[in-house]
């Protein structure tokens, strides 16, 4: 599967950049192979259009803020959030305003300290996170490049096979390579993953997790939601709950912007945030260095193409439901946004 080639992938929501880094000025991004810009409007809202000037095709994202329009940074054109050029700086006063000339625009909403887009009318909404209502202090772990497929990222998230080699150095376990069971049960936009890991207990997580004993249990249940957005909830058995949430945004075909936060029931005394990213952290980038080196083009119809075991069951169904979303929606072209 091909990300620019696969239609589908417009109808998502993703998420694209921290809102912390628009206040300042529109920034670009591309999204799906296509290059969009990103701004705050005049009521803090995120935006999102293409990052082109209907005038003389100036990137938009070289313009800056005036008068809760975004301006291009050539001629001083102004856009509203619907893409709509509000004013013409060279007109006479006295035909200023609205006009008739518009640059296309996305669907961007603010959730969890992102902007979010979607290119085309979303098939799904964002997830509620219950740890939002729960109370649980989130934080912003890392917002990076990796140059491999969001799938690939995906399925190596629900994959119970691979801890004890990718993550040997952190908390995998050679000595007991047999994959933890695990359950799936399916929706329309994903699934629900459950399993009970048991893992080493290196000395870092030791602190974290205020627990003595060099082995320890996690009691998983993760949510993938379709194309590339999980929610991994670690429950230990001391009550700590950690967890993680982990999207794949698709810049190309060959390129994922990776968004990570995390949500922890306890507070910064007991576990410096600073310390829960080291570590996540760690086992991230063991993550990082098998997932680059993967192919990016993921065959949905894998027949022949590549091998599976039964712990692959996440990622095999994630393929099949991928394959039916598509056979169903995808004939779907790239639209902005109403």
């Amino acid at each position: 599967m091909k990300a620019t080639e696969t239609p589908l992938l417009e109808r998502f929501w993703y998420p694209v950049m921290p809102l912390q880094m628009l206040e300042d000025g529109p920034k670009p991004f591309r999204l799906l192979g296509k290059d969009i810009v990103l701004w705050i409007d005049g009521e803090g809202r995120p935006s999102a259009l293409e990052d082109r000037c209907c005038h003389r095709t100036a990137k938009l994202s070289k313009g800056f803020y005036a008068n809760g329009m975004l301006a291009c940074g050539y001629h001083g054109w102004e856009f509203n959030a619907e893409g709509t050029v509000m004013r013409v700086p060279q007109r006479p006063v006295d035909k200023q305003g609205r006009t008739n000339m518009r640059v296309p625009a996305y669907h961007c909403v603010g959730r969890y300290g992102y902007a979010w887009v979607a290119l085309a009318e979303p098939l799904f909404d964002i997830p509620d996170f219950e740890e939002e209502a729960e109370g649980c202090r989130r934080i912003d772990e890392f917002y990076e490049v990796w140059q491999c497929a969001g799938l690939r990222v995906m399925e190596n998230s629900f994959d119970n096979a691979h801890f004890a080699f990718v993550h040997r150095a952190s908390f995998g376990d050679q000595g007991h390579p047999e994959p933890a069971k695990l359950e799936v049960e399916e929706y329309e936009d994903g699934f629900l993953f459950r399993s009970e890991v048991p893992v080493r207990n290196p000395a870092a997580q030791k602190e974290l997790l205020k627990m003595e004993s060099d082995t320890t249990v996690r009691h998983m249940r993760a949510r993938w939601y379709a194309p590339f957005l999980r929610k991994l909830r670690i429950t230990y058995p001391n009550g700590l709950v950690h967890t993680i949430v982990t999207g794949a945004t698709p810049i190309d075909d060959r390129s994922s912007q990776i968004v990570q936060f995390v949500y922890r029931n306890d507070t910064e005394e007991e576990a410096p945030a600073a310390k829960v990213i080291a570590f996540d952290r760690q086992v991230t980038e063991e993550d990082r260095e098998i997932l680059e080196s993967t192919d990016w083009d993921v065959p949905l119809d894998q027949t022949g193409l590549e091998m599976n075991m039964p712990s692959d069951r996440p990622g095999v169904v994630m393929r099949r439901q991928l394959l039916q979303l598509i056979e169903k929606h995808g004939g779907n072209t790239r639209q902005a946004a109403e």
